[in-house]
């Protein structure tokens, strides 16, 4: 239950990010990529934080550790790296957007001009590059979760609210 519920938040935050022809670098995009690096970054503190809580407990107490605990503590722990890797990405796609904003205030112009068109092409990289990290990780959670030998690993702890519904207008 708990790595499906990771894996369905991180697929939400996927969802949200907009698909190459719909990438247009203006506000509207800065306000989306806003709330979902924040909603990102929730989860990966949560997948580091958990693994990290799943890792102590289990040298404090080794006696009581399942194969199935370690298994879904070592697969929390490896989602954390696409996750990651996914919000590097986001941030990427800031500076991308960023670098548009100060080209579309330069004199107009062919190298202008060309300059945006391959910072856009970036920026649509960018995304498509978190999307990607984010379907890895969600697919790893749940490859893991569908594992036969896992029984549920009794009730999963809060995860961060990530909402599906944009928190400024867009």
């Amino acid at each position: 239950m708990l790595l499906h519920d990771v894996a369905d938040r991180l697929d939400t935050v996927s969802d949200q990010l907009p698909l190459p022809d719909q990438i247009r670098p203006d506000p509207a995009l800065s306000e989306i990529l806003d709330d979902e690096v924040r909603h990102l970054a929730r989860l990966v503190g949560y997948l580091v934080a958990e693994s990290a809580f799943r890792h102590r407990a289990a040298a404090r107490y080794p006696a009581q550790v399942a194969a199935t605990q370690r298994r879904i503590t070592l697969a929390l722990a490896r989602a954390a790296e696409p996750a990651g890797a996914a919000l590097a990405a986001l941030g990427s796609a800031v500076h991308c957007i960023g670098v548009i904003a100060d080209l579309n205030h330069q004199s107009p112009g062919t190298r202008r001009n060309r300059a945006v068109a391959a910072a856009h092409q970036q920026l649509v990289d960018r995304l498509g590059e978190s999307r990607g990290h984010l379907a890895r990780a969600a697919k790893h959670l749940r490859d893991t979760a569908n594992t036969r030998s896992a029984p549920a690993a009794g009730p999963a702890p809060p995860l961060p609210a990530v909402t599906t519904t944009a928190s400024r207008t867009r």
